[in-house]
Parts: structure tokens; sequence; C-alpha cells
């Protein structure tokens, strides 16, 4: 502990990682304002409602990443524990209390400050499963004596957030640990064995439910429902579509025109599409690349294991769901409510993934 804080005294964060952190909140800043003001002003008579918001929420975050990024992450596993305990009482809470938001009970406000408790836990697993993994590395291969525990708190965590009608969280989530658990020793054999048996269920509860079932089979025939449950995949097709190689201009979207149906949240990348076009997008999808080599390479870098799971984890998180949210505006997966790391507007989502970047720049400081 000693000699870390005396290295990261002397060793600043990684730059490019910074930079890249930065580009993407302003990025998401332009484009929640050119993709919401016409909405917000419908909708709250003030073309900078979510803006403002945002720019909070990114103060909140800041702060949060600043602390982060100056604590030395090795503590954390004396919080590991308690984390998740917190994690459980707000997961149980908002199944009791929690408010329902298009059909599906994620939310708990307090004060009139709404968050997702889902986002919390995200944060609680990685740090959970770091300290499991390198407590338990000389076990971690062993099926009853280290991957049945650990897998079993995570199926059970998951299954809080599957109950508030969230499938897409589980899954990602699921992944993100057992691509640890992976990384941490687990063996390839047995994980995948896992993953091979839950598939079914995964499948069941996709189809069981009818608007999950909806939006599948609007994923294999969209222009069958153009009028329906394809409405918003297909207003989203169109803005990727009409943005061409160089983009309609900023504040020139036609699909913000109340066409496609909140397009400042899970579906902003379309919005960003046209007016930034193909070139605007892959420079989008460059930066969040560059973000993905930056913390496998920090995790590669770092000397013990908890670190090298923390940062492979959070890079993981962010990776995953980024490839999901631009498969999904795309038409390449079943619609979800995944948002977009640092672009979509969201409070829970932007203050959970600073802070894992906080964590991502910390120890990069003692990745030498």
């Amino acid at each position: 502990m000693k000699d870390f804080a005396e290295t990261i005294k002397k060793t600043p964060p990684d730059f490019l990682l910074m930079t890249v952190i930065l580009s993407l909140m302003g990025i998401g800043l332009v484009t929640i304002y050119s993709s919401s003001a016409i909405y917000a002003l419908d909708r709250f008579g003030s073309s900078t409602y979510f803006l403002i918001r945002q720019m909070l929420w990114i103060s909140i975050g800041t702060c949060a990443c600043i602390f982060f990024m100056t604590y030395n992450h090795q503590n954390l596993k004396k919080w590991a524990k308690p984390l998740l305990i917190i994690s459980l009482v707000l997961l149980i809470l908002v199944l009791v209390k929690g408010k329902v938001v298009g059909g599906a009970r994620r939310w708990i406000r307090i004060g009139g400050i709404g968050f997702q408790p889902s986002e919390f836990t995200k944060f609680s697993l990685i740090v959970f499963v770091a300290y499991y993994c390198d407590k338990k590395r000389s076990k971690i291969d062993n099926l009853t004596k280290g991957l049945a525990p650990i897998l079993g708190i995570i199926g059970f965590f998951c299954g809080l957030i599957f109950l508030q009608r969230d499938l897409g969280t589980p899954v990602l989530l699921s992944l993100t640990c057992i691509t640890m658990i992976y990384i941490g020793g687990g063996s390839g054999v047995q994980l995948g064995g896992l993953i091979m048996s839950v598939f079914p269920l995964i499948a069941f509860a996709a189809w069981a439910e009818p608007y999950r079932r909806r939006r599948i089979l609007s994923f294999l025939n969209p222009w069958e429902h153009v009028q329906g449950s394809s409405y918003q995949l297909i207003q989203s097709l169109l803005a990727l579509g009409s943005g061409g190689l160089t983009g309609v201009g900023l504040g020139g979207s036609h699909s913000k025109l109340l066409y496609l149906p909140e397009p400042h949240t899970d579906f902003i990348f379309p919005i960003f599409a046209e007016e930034f076009g193909l070139i605007g997008t892959w420079l989008m999808i460059v930066l969040f690349g560059i973000l993905a080599w930056s913390g496998f390479r920090i995790a590669a870098r770092t000397t013990n294991l908890f670190s090298t799971l923390m940062a492979s984890g959070i890079t993981l998180m962010i990776l995953y769901q980024t490839i999901y949210n631009i498969a999904m505006v795309t038409g390449c997966l079943p619609t979800k409510g995944l948002p977009l790391p640092f672009i979509s507007f969201g409070g829970s989502s932007l203050v959970v993934t600073l802070s894992c970047m906080g964590i991502l720049l910390n120890i990069s400081r003692n990745a030498i």
C-alpha cells in the first residue's frame, strides 16, 4: 500500500485515456443538446432542459472520477462485501418502492432525483468479482470450492435485476463477470458449459414476455411492423442512412423532429450519425476503440491480479455496452434499453461510468 501511495505521487494518470474520456463527454454534451432541444422545448418548455441536467451529472461524475483517480484502488478490497450489501438493499428497495417507467420498475427517487440501483450493482459486482478471484486464485478453477459460489452470487444479483423487467443489463453484466473470472484463472470449459446451459433460459425469458417477443419479431423482420413495434428501429435506420458520408451538419437532423422517440437516450447514435455522417461515426468508434485498448493495456501492465481484474472488468463493461448499443440501433441486435456510454443522456449510468474511469486512471498510475 505504501509503495502504491508513493508511486501515484510521482506518476501521472494515463494521458491518452483522459483525453478520450474528455472527448467522448464533449461529444455527448453536444449531441444531447442537438438531439433533445426540440423535444425538450415541446415537452418541458425549455430547449436546454436535458443539457443542463446532463451538465449537472457530468459535474457530479467528474468529482467522483477525480476522487477515485487519487484513491488507492487496493482499498476497494475491504469495501467489496459492504458494496454488495448496499446493492442488495437498493435492488430490494427498487422492487418494493421503485418508480415504474415504461412498464419497468428500475428507478428510485429521493428528493426529486432518480437513479438506477442496477447501475450501482455493476460497479459493486465488478469490485467483488475482482476481490473474490484474487482471494481464491488457487481455487477459482475448482467447480465446487471456487467457481460455484461466485457464479451463484452473480446469478442472484442478476436475477434481482431481471425482476425489474430488465433482461439486457443482467446478460451484459453476467458476461462481464464471467469474462473476468476467465481472466482470473477460471476454467474455460466450465464457463463455456455454463453459458451454453444458461442460453436456453435467456431465450425462454426473452420469448415469454409479449413485449420482448415483439422486439425479437421486429428485429427479424422490421419492415413488417413499420408503424408498430419496429417504428423506432425504422426511424433509426432512416437517420443512419440520411447522414451519408459527411452528415447533414450539426443541428440539421430531421429525425429528431419528433420522429425518432426520445432521441437523446438509447437511440442517440443515429442522430449523431445523421449529423456527422459515416466519417463522424467512425471517429466516435475509434475513440471507443482507443478507450478499450488503453484499458486492456493498463490491465496487462499491472503488477497484481486484483488490479488486472478491476481494469479488465471496467473496460469490458464499457466495451460490451457500447457494442450492444451500436448493434441495436443499426438493427444487428434486438432493441433493448441500454445507453451509449458517455454519450446518452442519463445520470446513474454516467456517474458510475466516470467513477469506474477514475479507478482505471488510478490503476494506470501504478501500471509502470
